[in-house]
């Protein structure tokens, strides 16, 4: 998979996962970690597939319906590759987190319904339940952060919530932040995402 790796200032550090949104690229959250976890290493991911000629991290058949044998074969592929750049770049597989927009919210969120101590924790911004209908791993006290929109136009607020209760019910510590605001990224949420990701890591 297309990715950059920045090795960071604090080796201890978990590393962040970044996993962008559709249209994006591996670059597109590095402003993002900055703010969240500046000594941080970065793992940015680029989508293997394309819609209309913009990367995504997975098909869909319609806005907000996913394609639900491509999810599990991407989720897998996504799985295996953070294991070999873990090898490649020498970070500590266990100690990875992800910080995913959107599409890529979706994919992080897929890794854990799919596959235990894929992530040590998760920042999940503008998020869908990636599938119903299958029993969670054991998330064990794993940290999520879920931030929302309230007036996010492609998310009603009742999927965010089957989410969080999802992973609530799987073991998971997870922490809701809503905004005012739509599907877009804000500052506010990325800061309240900060001392998240400084409480946990």
């Amino acid at each position: 998979m297309e990715h950059i790796y920045n090795k960071g200032s604090n080796t201890d550090a978990p590393t962040l996962l970044l996993l962008h949104g559709t249209g994006g690229n591996e670059r597109d959250l590095l402003p993002l970690a900055q703010m969240i976890a500046p000594e941080a290493s970065v793992l940015g991911v680029r989508g293997n597939v394309l819609e209309n000629g913009m990367p995504r991290f997975f098909r869909r058949l319609a806005e907000g319906v996913f394609d639900e044998e491509d999810l599990v074969f991407r989720t897998r592929e996504l799985h295996e590759f953070i294991d070999e750049c873990a090898g490649k770049y020498g970070f500590d597989r266990q100690n990875v987190v992800a910080v995913g927009y959107s599409n890529g919210a979706n994919i992080a969120a897929s890794l854990l319904y799919h596959y235990e101590n894929s992530l040590s924790g998760a920042a999940l911004f503008h998020a869908m339940v990636p599938r119903r209908g299958v029993e969670l791993p054991s998330l064990n006290k794993t940290p999520v952060f879920i931030g929302a929109g309230k007036q996010d136009p492609l998310i009603p607020a009742e999927q965010t919530k089957e989410l969080s209760r999802h992973l609530q019910e799987a073991g998971a510590s997870v922490t809701e932040y809503w905004t005012e605001g739509g599907h877009q990224l804000i500052r506010e949420e990325i800061e309240e995402a900060k001392k998240w990701f400084e409480q946990y890591s």
